[in-house]
């Protein structure tokens, strides 16, 4: 080829290049003003959300629409925060009583706890050396242990049953627990879940007479599944005994130091530093106090949420969550003591969290009373004692303790003495250790927190039904049929327990929706 030929090649080549250049950047500034315009339109008109109630589950809905670009607002109806995570003194001063929860297993395992900085903002978690004990009238005690080995070990017979029972959950917890955490229509893991159902869906009477002999393995399984606050011959009543047998064996059953206010402010905290704002003695008494809002979450059960807005919701939603199911109450009692609770097993000094019923078909009696109506002589006892591992808790030399059991809805019956006196049955001399006395009937815990009704604490019945649809069954369980508006608290999957997942949840449904 020739001198000039190769010249023209090349500036052809040189034209062509500058050409696409050109070109490429043209339509680079163009996609760069289109991003800049759509940017300007949104910061012009921001998405502001409301979330009514500044439990656990509204917090976590506020942080994460916080964290999706929401100007998020809490409005919470007392004048402090927290929900069913509150603390105070509530015997006497330098007493640090936690006003409803106090142990939280489901929180060491949130995925969404998990994944935010809570240590930055204050909260720290304590571990007792186990998660919790069962005594029993023979002097001695069972030992729930981190380790599924050493809880077998003492389980007699039943080692191998115990291990049976746990192992296959906690080979595959990781995905098990975030499938349990989430709605489970459809289920996120079907396999994994199937396989957890083959026990799960059974009563608890049915796993306990299939899978275990001794006294000891029975009682220890019988004190984790009356938390359900279920009759151990409903169907699914197992599924909590399994689920807080795992979580205790692979995180254990933590508190937070200083009380369970910790975890309020923290995740107050952690909102703050999103942009959001939490405003206090703040009641909403009706749907129009609402307005204006792009996006509406109720931290709210069906019964408070139809007081605000049953003229706002379709005839056809506002019957079925008026027909939601609430379940037994719970009746509490705080103590300040001048020294620890004296145990006939020193092994109960090792848990912040004993359970009280003697064996098995004890425990089970006092669940089956409580559901058809009636009061337990002997009622099963769920006690904590955190001032044993938190010095913070109480003045130095003495202590706190917390207790509640089972009772009809709305009941008013004292249990004051029934439950003292199981407490008196393992620890001989514990009413001479107190020093004040603060009780919370089922009238005052609705009273504390609208969502308790009749003393509710866990957001409504754990029947079956209700496990699987909260607070209906439906594929959009967060949904409310008005535009804008979700359901945000312990009445949705995956229920009951401070884990901020069912605000999670919402807002994340919330979020898809503005996108």
């Amino acid at each position: 080829m020739r001198a000039g030929g190769r010249l023209s090649v090349r500036y052809g080549m040189m034209w062509a290049y500058q050409k696409i250049r050109h070109d490429a950047d043209s339509v680079s500034k163009g996609l760069r003003g289109f991003y800049q315009t759509f940017t300007d339109i949104g910061r012009m008109t921001p998405r502001t959300a409301i979330v009514v109630g500044s439990g656990p589950n509204g917090l976590a809905a506020a942080i994460t629409l916080a964290q999706g670009g929401c100007t998020v607002t809490v409005l919470e109806a007392e004048p402090t925060i927290g929900g069913g995570i509150r603390s105070a003194e509530l015997t006497l001063p330098g007493f640090m009583h936690d006003v409803c929860s106090a142990i939280h297993p489901m929180a060491a395992v949130s995925p969404f706890f998990r994944s935010l900085p809570l240590a930055e903002h204050g909260l720290e978690w304590l571990d007792s050396p186990a998660p919790f004990v069962h005594p029993l009238d023979d002097g001695t005690a069972v030992v729930f242990h981190r380790s599924i080995d050493r809880t077998a070990a003492r389980l007699d017979a039943d080692a191998d049953s115990w291990r049976a029972l746990f192992n296959p959950l906690i080979a595959d917890h990781d995905r098990l627990i975030e499938s349990l955490l989430a709605p489970l229509i459809p289920p996120r893991h079907p396999l994994l879940m199937a396989q957890f159902g083959r026990h799960a869906l059974r009563s608890v009477d049915h796993v306990a007479n299939t899978c275990l002999r001794g006294a000891r393995a029975r009682a220890l399984f019988a004190g984790i599944a009356a938390h359900a606050v279920l009759p151990f011959d409903a169907a699914g009543s197992a599924s909590f005994a399994l689920v807080l047998g795992l979580v205790g064996h692979v995180a254990g059953w933590p508190f937070p130091r200083g009380g369970s206010q910790r975890i309020a402010d923290a995740l107050a905290s952690t909102l703050g530093a999103a942009g959001g704002v939490v405003r206090t003695n703040r009641r909403v008494e009706s749907a129009a106090e609402l307005s204006g809002a792009d996006v509406v979450l109720f931290d709210l059960s069906p019964r408070p949420l139809l007081s605000i807005a049953a003229e706002r919701l379709p005839p056809r939603y506002r019957r079925r969550i008026g027909a939601y199911r609430y379940g037994p109450a719970a009746f509490k009692i705080d103590w300040a003591l001048r020294g620890p609770i004296p145990w006939r097993a020193a092994e109960c000094a090792q848990a912040a969290t004993v359970h009280l019923g003697g064996t098995y078909e004890e425990i089970a009696a006092s669940e089956a009373a409580v559901a058809r109506g009636e009061h337990a002589e002997r009622p099963f006892v769920l006690l904590t004692q955190p001032s044993l591992f938190d010095d913070t808790r109480a003045p130095a030399g003495q202590h706190t303790a917390w207790a509640y059991c089972h009772l009809p809805n709305g009941s008013p019956i004292d249990m004051t003495a029934p439950i003292e006196a199981q407490i008196e049955r393992f620890a001989p001399g514990f009413r001479d250790l107190v020093i004040g006395r603060h009780v919370t009937t089922p009238a005052d815990l609705e009273r504390h927190n609208s969502n308790y009704v009749g003393g509710d604490i866990v957001g409504g019945a754990n029947n079956l039904m209700q496990m699987l649809g909260r607070p209906l069954l439906s594929l959009h369980p967060y949904r409310i049929p008005v535009r804008g508006w979700y359901l945000a608290s312990a009445s949705t999957p995956p229920g009951g327990g401070v884990h901020g997942m069912s605000g999670f949840h919402a807002a994340r449904a919330a979020l898809r929706a503005l996108r």
